[in-house]
């Protein structure tokens, strides 16, 4: 398994032609006393706050995502040349935004209820519920609906309570997916 999000991660390094781009487009100011870029700085400008009012998440998706696209499929062509019929998964939470579901054989969707996803923001990010639901309001709208992506996708699995329950909806859909290839 690959997750898209460490790839971008690593694309947005210095050094990495994804960072220089990222910085010529936002500015030295979204950087860190050590170069790197800061996530939180990135997010405010890429997403808006009342400080940088105008949103350039779109501006930020057309330099990352074909670069993290282009990663991901290389990796999955490697690991289909090296391990022929095995299952390859890449866990990315923009594929829809970025049109690239077209890249994969099945898409499996992983759902929560808001009210849930506020707390375990709150729980990672030690943020107190309205800065936390803020945060996750502002990221939602460059996203697609939870229920739209629930419709495009062949799988769902829900990830709102026990996480055993989950496990089991994750081994059920591996069943099939090695049943059906």
């Amino acid at each position: 398994m690959i997750d898209a999000d460490q790839i971008a991660r690593d694309l947005m390094c210095p050094g990495q032609p994804v960072y220089e781009e990222v910085v010529r487009h936002f500015g030295r100011g979204i950087l860190s006393p050590d170069d790197t870029i800061d996530r939180k700085k990135l997010a405010d400008v890429a997403f808006g706050t009342p400080e940088y009012p105008s949103k350039r998440v779109e501006e930020l998706n057309q330099i990352v995502h074909p670069a993290v696209a282009k990663y991901q499929n290389k990796w999955m062509n490697d690991v289909a040349s090296e391990h022929p019929g095995a299952i390859i998964l890449v866990e990315a939470a923009l594929i829809y935004e970025a049109n690239l579901q077209s890249d994969f054989d099945r898409m499996i969707v992983v759902t929560c209820p808001f009210e849930t996803r506020v707390h375990r923001w709150m729980d990672r990010t030690h943020t107190d519920e309205a800065t936390a639901r803020a945060e996750l309001e502002r990221r939602a709208a460059a996203q697609w609906p939870e229920e739209k992506k629930v419709q495009a996708a062949d799988y769902r699995i829900d990830n709102s309570g026990d996480p055993e329950k989950a496990a089991r909806q994750v081994r059920e859909i591996m069943d099939t997916l090695k049943i059906t290839g």
